[in-house]
């Protein structure tokens, strides 16, 4: 029991809350979108990944599933149940394996949000087969629609935390 309140007092918690709250603004903060969902935005995945890289694992896998459930209340994307689970709790969910490797933050940013790929990858095969240009392999198409918008999405995460880091804020108020 004393273990779960180190994680989850009351500061972790409003933590979580902030950073997910900001993360989910910084969401409405396109760049640009893709037709069937997918977007790049103002460093929307970066308030999880810094939180996980700030708290740990625990904290941050919370957080980040958390943060994919509030996606999907606010811009939901739904076809089947399984491709829910894969599109949101999961993918979002993903980005919190950045807290196993809070001395190598630019690892944990590329694990988590390549981890957000993987399951988008996937959904997009079993789920969004039929949005493939005719002819054009599935998995190729998928890797090359999930993968523009996430690939982008990380160069903004991967400079941010850079910012974050040599500014020292990345270890601040822990």
């Amino acid at each position: 029991m004393n273990n779960s309140k180190k994680y989850f007092s009351a500061k972790i918690l409003a933590e979580i809350a902030l950073f997910v709250s900001l993360a989910t603004v910084l969401s409405y903060i396109k760049l640009f979108s893709l037709p069937q969902s997918g977007s790049v935005t103002a460093g929307s995945m970066v308030p999880i990944i810094w939180l996980a890289l700030r708290r740990g694992p625990k904290v941050g896998l919370f957080a980040a599933v958390l943060y994919g459930v509030v996606q999907f209340a606010v811009d939901p994307y739904f076809v089947h149940p399984v491709q829910m689970v894969l599109d949101y709790p999961l993918a979002f969910g993903l980005l919190g394996v950045a807290g196993f490797f809070q001395k190598r933050p630019y690892v944990g940013a590329v694990l988590g949000i390549f981890g957000r790929f993987v399951c988008h990858f996937l959904s997009g095969i079993i789920f969004f087969a039929m949005y493939a240009p005719e002819g054009m392999n599935v998995a190729l198409y998928s890797a090359m629609y999930n993968g523009g918008y996430l690939a982008v999405e990380l160069a903004i995460t991967i400079y941010i935390v850079y910012m974050l880091r040599e500014t020292k804020t990345l270890d601040i108020y822990k």
